[in-house]
């Protein structure tokens, strides 16, 4: 939308091949301290838009070459154009005409021979419309600014306190060094790799690697409801301790999606529920906690399956102790269509050497 500038006096674009009605309204202009633009073809007009853009336009209808309809139908399909207003100045005055012209986009109709009065209330009218207009854009701009601006800052405050969660569940354990940003940088390095890939190019975008970077840190936040003799017991797991450890991925979901829907929704929540849920699925189905297999398990999970196996191999566990790299990536090819997407894998036996690892071991 044109727009103008400060306390500039609104400048009038009149196109009309008849001088006189060009003189006759110029004169109408001047006295009401706007600015007239006369021209007498449309070629002249487009120059003069190009120039600078009018506050308003009065159009001949009946013009050699290209017709006043045809020119005002150009104008509103241009983004540029689109929204000045338009009023068509004629001595054709039937019904047909008006109709016709309302309907390709002028706002108003002033018939010839022209009336001092006539014209001076119709411009003020719609100038001042006109202005209105461009004032409640000019708002809804700046709200729609503050708005997001606010969302994005509740969505900055929300990571935070996530993280802050996150960091908590991982404090619980010795030695757990620096876990959850080695996955997050981990996913985040994956991914990119996997853009360059034909399959994955339209599915992960630069929003989506940003995400994961954050959101695959929080994928054991359902840690938080598992008894700690549970989590770190050294001997073998009975069925019923089992069963508790496979619901982390459930509570951490549910947290999150309660967090979710209290507050603005955002693709970043809604990974971050994803990857709790299902960070645990198998390629085969044969994980928890709903059995999903191949690709209806969500891609961010799946990316996370091997990220958080290839950071847990490398790292010492309390009922065992760190796996060598090459005895860890033995056992992720073992898993490959099994318990990993054997796709991922291939890019992510290509990038391995890329990735961080606990250096402490």
């Amino acid at each position: 939308m044109a727009n103008t500038a400060g306390n500039e006096s609104a400048n009038i674009l009149i196109v009309d091949d008849v001088p006189a009605n060009l003189v006759i309204l110029s004169e109408i202009i001047k006295e009401l301290g706007y600015v007239p633009r006369p021209v007498t073809s449309v070629k002249q007009a487009q120059t003069a838009i190009e120039k600078k853009m009018p506050n308003l336009i009065l159009l001949d209808i009946s013009m050699p070459d290209i017709t006043g309809f045809e020119y005002c139908a150009m104008l509103r399909a241009d983004v540029k154009t689109r929204d000045i207003p338009i009023i068509f100045i004629s001595a054709l005055d039937s019904m047909d005409d008006k109709v016709k012209g309302f309907k390709l986009g002028a706002v108003d109709y002033i018939a010839k021979p022209f009336e001092k009065e006539e014209v001076t209330v119709r411009l003020q009218t719609h100038l001042k419309i006109y202005r209105m207009q461009q004032e409640l854009e000019s708002y809804n701009r700046r709200l729609h600014k503050m708005v997001n601006d606010q969302m994005l800052l509740v969505a900055e405050e929300q990571k935070n306190i996530l993280h802050a969660l996150a960091n908590l569940i991982e404090a619980k354990e010795e030695d757990s060094g620096n876990h959850l940003q080695m996955i997050g940088t981990n996913c985040r390095l994956l991914a990119i790799s996997l853009q360059f890939s034909l399959k994955y190019d339209k599915q992960i975008t630069s929003s989506f690697i940003d995400e994961i970077e954050l959101a695959s840190q929080l994928h054991d936040l359902g840690f938080i409801a598992i008894r700690d003799e549970v989590q770190f017991k050294k001997e073998e797991l009975t069925p019923e301790e089992w069963k508790e450890i496979q619901r982390h991925t459930v509570i951490g979901a549910q947290h999150l999606e309660d967090i979710y829907q209290q507050s603005s929704k955002n693709e970043f929540m809604r990974m971050a529920i994803d990857i709790a849920r299902y960070h645990h699925e198998n390629w085969d189905g044969s994980g928890y906690p709903e059995g999903l297999a191949g690709e209806d398990i969500p891609l961010a999970a799946r990316i996370v399956r091997i990220v958080d196996a290839f950071d847990a191999l490398n790292r010492d566990r309390c009922w065992r102790p760190a796996y060598t790299l090459q005895e860890s990536l033995q056992l992720m090819k073992e898993g490959t269509g099994r318990e990993y997407d054997p796709s991922i894998m291939e890019i992510f036996m290509k990038v391995q050497k890329q990735l961080k690892r606990d250096n402490s071991k």
